[in-house]
């Protein structure tokens, strides 16, 4: 009898239990949420690190997102102290509203200082924003900023150039356009029309913006992608850090039966959850800089703390991308790291990182701006692609951080031998080239791109920076009064040279004079006579502007300039022994009104003699009639002006401080102006403050974020450490060997920079139509990053000290 065996039937595979698709991803992100928070010390010390660094990133585009709406509200307070009649011209009659005003100012140090004067008409006059009342004869009204520098111990002189005025109030927020403006207000009881005030019955004229010239548009996009990109890079780089923690944690994960996607999705809930905090993170740090950046003033950039507002939109882009990307970042690096029940396996050991994809990203951006149409001075705003020229640099800077791991992999990878510290360091290297690269990315980025910038704005530096004719070893100050008075012209030479740090004093008195009488046919055109200048100094004064070789008071001269029209102009009215008239207002008005005063004769001596012009210290030639004190009486002059030019000793300081003073005494309504041979476009001033200004801030988050994830590295090797040390490894072997990790990386980092940075620069001056001036620019800023990483490297230490000790070696 035989039996027949019957094979056991195979059981079908179970049915997946437990949740799929998105019901899936919500389950495994909650779960990695619950890890990030509830994972113990570790867990905790690993969300906190990864919330300040994402928190540090966000705070910085949140105050980037800030600048457009800082700017407009800045703007809109400039607009709404404008006296209205002053912008338009329009006439304004007195009345019981009315107000004579006229700008003021004065500089101190490199401290440019403004103002206006204000007189008015009736009992109820128009106020400016951040004024109660208007200060009466004798009282100022000054900001906070200007009040405290006033009674600083460095401000002395400048509080003694206002001792006739007497501190009546401070000014609001309303009327300054940022927490450290230096403007004030003085009160007056004899400010007319005829000093060149404007009188308005309202505040609040737009000035017609000026259009930004085309070349800075180019180097303002330049600086925003130099400065965020290197932050957007960091936050990726924090959403990364406990990379090797979590890993083992998923691990243990897959031994309880978790998939490889479960896990992955996870450890993207972890990640979330450090973004999540850091957004929270970083609203809180930028509340903080925002109650800062009122107090401080770097390179003259401040903003009251309401102003440092982001637009909604931008603001609701950095919620949703960073969460995004810390997710999409998470996954990406979890696809070279195989996770197993039994361990971790990663793949750097098997495979190489692959180099073409990394240099696609750099030759792609450098294309795209090497397609660029040339941009000139002739060019206009809607000629620059301002979204184009982004993206390429954006690739070029992006595609310098994807190169640096395969970089460092590559120089790293046959380093053998060596002193113990160096050993320690490059072994470590070998084996996750990729932690010590993403740690020194940003610096990578931010030092290409200042290179960069740095070519750039050497390049357009001549566009922006103009040579004048000016001659500061003959005078350095230039000071200007309205005012014409012979006594006033001396009074200016005889205070100016008393005054402390004065070398020698040139003053004049100057109008315009005409040929009076009926004039042959074709001499007068559209109802204007031939005019010419009629100067009044002394001998020593008309050396300076003439070719004068001797000289007598009672002298007068005929000068000639090289123009041969305005030299036609001057004969037809400097006539020897024929009169010209003193009063040129009294045939016409340059303003259409009708002739005012009378007729003021006076006959050119028939002894005149004719010279030759010469250019003055300030580089403008003067040509008409020049005469001597005792030839005409200046009192005579009509709608005359009265100008010093004044030589100072450099030696004595606060020389020019001095002389500022003396002519407040005079009248506050002289000007004295600086005379230098480079004038600043001041849109190009302004530009390059604002690139300092975010310079030092991106370079405070670099440092700040080198040494949190110095820290964090620190932290994943605390055992190792502690094991090390138990071993019989000095501490100054372990305290190189970090500075070897940090360094080796760093110096293949900078050259990479500079390389990329000097490629960037010159495609970027090429796009411009513009030559490479300066190719070492990076020395100084290779110079920076270096100390920058020696700097974190010593702060690290201390932490080191701590983790080296024997209770490192202890586990939960």
């Amino acid at each position: 009898m035989s039996t027949t065996r019957t094979k056991p039937a195979v059981a079908a595979p179970a049915a997946p239990v437990g949740p799929t698709g998105v019901r899936a991803w919500l389950r495994d992100l909650a779960m990695g949420l619950r890890f990030a928070v509830g994972g113990g010390r570790q867990g905790w010390t690993r969300t906190i690190l990864t919330a300040v660094g994402v928190g540090l990133g966000v705070a910085l585009l949140l105050g980037a997102a800030s600048v457009p709406d800082m700017l407009n509200k800045r703007d809109a307070r400039s607009t709404a102290r404008t006296p209205l009649a002053e912008m338009n011209g329009k006439q304004v009659e007195p009345g019981d509203t009315s107000v004579l005003s006229i700008n003021v100012g004065t500089d101190f140090g490199d401290s440019e200082i403004n103002g206006r004067m204000l007189r008015a008409d009736g009992k109820r006059p128009v106020l400016p924003p951040g004024l109660g009342s208007l200060p009466g004869p004798g009282e100022m009204v000054v900001s906070p900023a200007l009040r405290d520098l006033m009674n600083s111990s460095g401000g002395k002189l400048l509080k003694e150039r206002f001792s006739q005025y007497r501190q009546a109030g401070t000014i609001g927020d309303a009327g300054l356009m940022h927490p450290k403006e230096l403007y004030y207000y003085l009160g007056s009881d004899s400010l007319t029309k005829s000093d060149g005030a404007y009188r308005t019955q309202s505040f609040g004229y737009k000035e017609p913006a000026e259009p930004l010239d085309p070349l800075l548009v180019v180097l303002i996009v330049l600086i925003c992608v130099v400065l965020l990109t290197p932050v957007v890079i960091f936050i990726g780089t924090a959403v990364r850090f406990g990379g090797e923690r979590r890993d083992q944690r998923l691990a243990a994960l897959r031994l309880v039966g978790a998939d490889r996607r479960a896990v992955r999705r996870i450890a993207a809930g972890e990640a979330l959850c450090g973004a999540l905090l850091g957004l929270v993170a970083g609203a809180g740090f930028f509340l903080l800089a925002r109650q800062l950046v009122g107090m401080v003033d770097i390179w003259k950039v401040s903003a009251f703390p309401s102003d440092m507002v982001p637009l909604p939109g931008l603001a609701a882009l950095i919620l949703v991308t960073v969460p995004v990307s810390a997710v999409v970042v998470t996954l990406v690096s979890l696809r070279a790291v195989t996770i197993e029940p039994l361990g971790v396996v990663r793949s750097s050991a098997p495979r190489k990182r692959r180099l073409w994809w990394r240099l696609l990203l750099p030759v792609v951006g450098l294309g795209i701006l090497l397609g660029q149409d040339r941009i000139s001075t002739q060019s206009t705003t809607a000629d620059v692609h301002v979204y184009v020229i982004a993206v390429g640099a954006t690739l070029a800077l992006v595609g310098l951080a994807t190169l640096l791991p395969w970089l460092v992999e590559a120089a790293v990878a046959k380093l053998r031998g060596g002193p113990v510290p160096w050993q320690l360091a490059t072994r470590r290297l070998q084996l996750s080239s990729g932690t010590a690269a993403r740690a020194v990315s940003g610096i990578t980025v931010a030092v290409a791109g200042a290179v960069a910038l740095q070519m750039l704005f050497a390049s357009m530096h001549d566009d922006f920076n103009t040579v004048t004719d000016s001659d500061p070893r003959r005078a350095q100050l230039s000071v200007h009064s309205s005012q014409a008075s012979g006594a006033l012209a001396q009074r200016m030479i005889d205070d100016f040279r008393a005054t402390k740090g004065v070398k020698s004093v040139m003053g004049s008195v100057s109008a315009y004079v005409v040929k009076p009488g009926k004039l042959p046919k074709g001499q007068e055109s559209d109802g204007y006579r031939p005019t010419t200048e009629l100067r009044v100094g002394t001998c020593e004064t008309l050396r300076e502007l003439a070719r004068v070789k001797s000289c007598t008071n009672g002298d007068t001269f005929i000068v000639r300039s090289g123009d041969r029209e305005s030299t036609a102009q001057v004969e037809m009215v400097a006539r020897p022994g024929k009169p010209v008239d003193l009063n040129s207002e009294s045939w016409f008005r340059y303003d259409g009104s009708k002739p005012r005063g009378k007729h003021s004769p006076w006959t050119l001596p028939k002894s005149t003699r004719t010279v030759q012009s010469r250019p003055d210290p300030v580089g403008d030639e003067y040509y008409g009639i020049f005469a001597t004190p005792r030839a005409v009486d200046v009192d005579r002059m009509a709608d005359a002006s009265t100008n010093a030019m004044v030589q100072i000793d450099r030696s004595v300081p606060d020389a020019e401080e001095y002389v500022r003073n003396t002519a407040a005494r005079m009248d506050p309504l002289v000007r004295v102006m600086t005379i230098r041979l480079m004038e600043r476009d001041k849109q190009y001033a302004s530009v390059q403050k604002g690139l300092q200004a975010g310079a030092v801030a991106t370079m405070m988050l670099i440092a700040a974020s080198m040494l949190v994830s110095m820290l964090e590295q620190l932290r994943e090797r605390k055992r190792l450490l502690a094991a090390l040390t138990a071993f019989g490894t000095r501490r100054t072997s372990m305290g190189w060997s970090v500075l070897w990790q940090t360094a080796i990386p760093v110096a293949l980092g900078l050259a990479l920079a500079v390389a990329g940075g000097l490629a960037l620069g010159a495609v970027m001056c090429r796009m411009i139509a513009k030559q490479v001036t300066d190719w070492l620019v990076f020395l100084p800023l290779a110079g920076a990053g270096a100390v920058l990483v020696a700097v974190v490297t010593a702060l690290s230490l201390p932490p080191l000290w701590r983790m080296m000790r024997p209770d490192g070696l202890r586990t939960e």
